[in-house]
């Protein structure tokens, strides 16, 4: 392998990494940390990256072309941040190749998420009936949570898949679980309206955005500490005024 073409596979081989952890989650300091990290072990000391949420550069070399790739899907999937992390790792230890590594962050790409559509809607449903709970909601709330958690998460899912803009997904899914919160309450299948609906939209609610962009406020990375807190906001907007235009029907 030539000294051009080593540069080149070092470089795929950040970028990969890079972008399958921005995309799945990752806050912005780690990934930079791991993309110089994989350049160093492979001999390129003084690399540089600059990531955002919705893009990646990086250059090995000072007097090198500066790389781009663009970030148009994000989603949560710690468990591939966590294997990404662990192919680093095993690269600083000098336990993988340039080959090996790039043939792995491959694999990783290539799969989707770790759990189905199903599970995850069947998590969101249990998860909206003890959040129920745990807000001091009585357990005859617990039932009609469960299932307007499970409907809300299913159908942000769903619209997700048609509008590729998350904030109407968010806010459709809000306006089903305030729509179906209020029909169970008419129906005296639940006691207390608001601790329904507080479970129910827990699912929905961008607490690892919100996480990482205080993270990366901290770890001093303005602009994608900004950007990730104006994502959260606009998420948690969507789901007031969802379950607003609910109550509006009333």
């Amino acid at each position: 392998m030539t000294n051009n073409q080593n540069k080149n596979e070092i470089i795929k081989v950040c970028l990969l990494a890079g972008k399958i952890m921005i995309q799945s989650g990752a806050e912005t300091h780690r990934v930079e940390d791991t993309m110089m990290r994989i350049a160093s072990s492979f001999g390129s000391r003084d690399s540089q990256s600059y990531v955002t949420p919705t893009g990646i550069l990086f250059s090995i070399e000072g007097t090198e072309a500066t790389n781009f790739v663009r970030i148009s899907e994000r989603s949560t999937d710690l468990h591939k941040v966590t294997v990404v992390n662990s192919i680093s790792r095993q690269i600083t230890s000098g336990e993988l190749t340039l080959i090996e590594a790039n043939r792995l962050l491959k694999e990783v790409d290539a799969k989707t998420h770790t759990y189905s559509i199903f599970i995850q809607v069947l998590a969101a449903s249990i998860v909206s009936g003890c959040f129920t709970i745990m807000f001091q909601g009585q357990w005859t709330d617990f039932i009609p949570a469960l299932i307007v958690g499970g409907i809300g998460f299913a159908s942000m899912v769903y619209f997700h898949r048609i509008v590729e803009i998350q904030f109407f997904a968010e806010f459709l899914a809000s306006l089903i679980i305030g729509s179906l919160a209020l029909l169970f309450i008419h129906l005296d299948i639940g006691q207390e309206l608001d601790k329904i609906i507080i479970g129910s939209v827990m699912p929905l609610v961008p607490g690892l955005l919100i996480t990482n962009a205080v993270r990366d406020l901290m770890a001093g990375h303005l602009v994608s500490g900004l950007s990730k807190g104006a994502e959260a906001f606009l998420t948690a907007f969507a789901i007031g005024a969802g379950i607003a235009v609910a109550f509006s029907f009333i």
